[in-house]
């Protein structure tokens, strides 16, 4: 990615103004988004503020991506959800399965990659999949900082690694960067799974989705070292706790977040207002001072102290781009080969 510049700040009033007819139409707007940090982020930093501008009650549906998009699927025909934020992944079976409206007038300095086919979605952060590791607890055992994706197999973490499931990102992506150290990728994932199966599965406590119960699991002492990616690591960081990330030298792996209109019936115009106000440049700021989100636009500068731990510049053009069309194929056959031969 190409130095960010300055973009002339648009108004939050600007970008959700909506027609009152709409606020007389609908006055609870349903957002299903992530919960833990990312979900107080929003909380605070967001719907408030769109509420007042709309007259609207918005009401959070916390989950993860998996979550969120079976729920689309649970609701078909009788949609409750309006809005959508979920990974990248999750994010290309929702607009496969006709659950996302299209995006009018985006920013016109978005990043391609945040750029979805017929503007079905748009991602509004850029995460990095990689590791997280207690400096604190590394420091006193005299261990250096680990570097690499093979890091996971040293025996000096035994029940000591946490790992989210692959009908998680992180977990998905572990698997695919893995694959490809050793000869395959996306469309070969044997030697992942023999990797997890025979050298990591000896280290790992748990295989936690939980962002909630991944942090305790740190700071409970049980587990120092993680796959993650920087907007969980750069949230821990935030609360004091004395965690860093670390971009493998093979490679840490894009995960996009990303948000979608729900195409329905009598749809509010407000669902669209809401994801661009996720693209407002003081929000893209706060998302990547709170929860470490490398901006989606191209303009906007970054404070310096903002810019440690997130993908920007040179750290975001070196990420690895997992092909979603292909994963998304085998997952379901990739899921219940994992939950018999990995987390039995």
């Amino acid at each position: 990615m190409k130095t960010f510049r300055l973009l002339t700040a648009v108004s939050i009033a600007a970008l959700i103004a909506a027609p009152s007819v709409a606020s007389a139409q609908q006055k609870t707007l349903y957002v299903a988004g992530y919960g833990g940090s990312f979900e107080k982020t929003i909380r605070d930093e967001v719907i408030p503020a769109f509420e007042k501008e709309n007259g609207v009650k918005v009401e959070y549906v916390a989950g993860n991506s998996t979550d969120t998009l079976a729920k689309l699927q649970a609701q078909k025909g009788n949609q409750q959800i309006d809005v959508a934020i979920v990974d990248d992944g999750p994010m290309y079976q929702a607009i496969q399965l006709g659950f996302c409206g299209k995006l009018d007038g985006l920013p016109a300095d978005l990043y391609d990659t945040a750029r979805f086919k017929d503007d079905r979605a748009v991602a509004i952060g850029i995460v990095a999949t990689g590791l997280m590791y207690n400096t604190k607890v590394f420091k006193e055992k005299g261990w250096a900082p680990p570097t690499s994706w093979n890091d996971l197999k040293d025996t000096k973490y035994a029940k000591q690694l946490v790992i989210p499931p692959i009908n998680n990102t992180y977990g998905l992506e572990a698997l695919v960067m893995l694959s490809k150290m050793n000869g395959g990728g996306e469309t070969n994932v044997e030697s992942g799974f023999k990797i997890f199966k025979e050298q990591i599965n000896p280290n790992v406590l748990a295989y936690e989705p939980s962002p909630g119960k991944m942090t305790e699991l740190f700071q409970s002492g049980q587990a120092v070292i993680a796959v993650w990616g920087t907007g969980r690591v750069q949230s821990f960081a935030n609360t004091g706790f004395p965690v860093d990330f670390v971009y493998p030298k093979e490679g840490a792996a894009t995960l996009l977040t990303t948000a979608c209109p729900i195409n329905k019936p009598n749809a509010s115009p407000l669902a669209a207002s809401f994801v661009k106000m996720l693209l407002d440049p003081k929000t893209q700021l706060v998302m990547l001072k709170d929860y470490g989100y490398g901006p989606v636009l191209k303009s906007l500068v970054i404070p310096p102290e903002l810019g440690k731990m997130a993908p920007i510049g040179e750290r975001a053009a070196k990420l690895y781009n997992p092909d979603w069309t292909v994963i998304n194929e085998k997952r379901e056959e990739w899921t219940k080969r994992w939950n018999r031969e990995v987390e039995r």
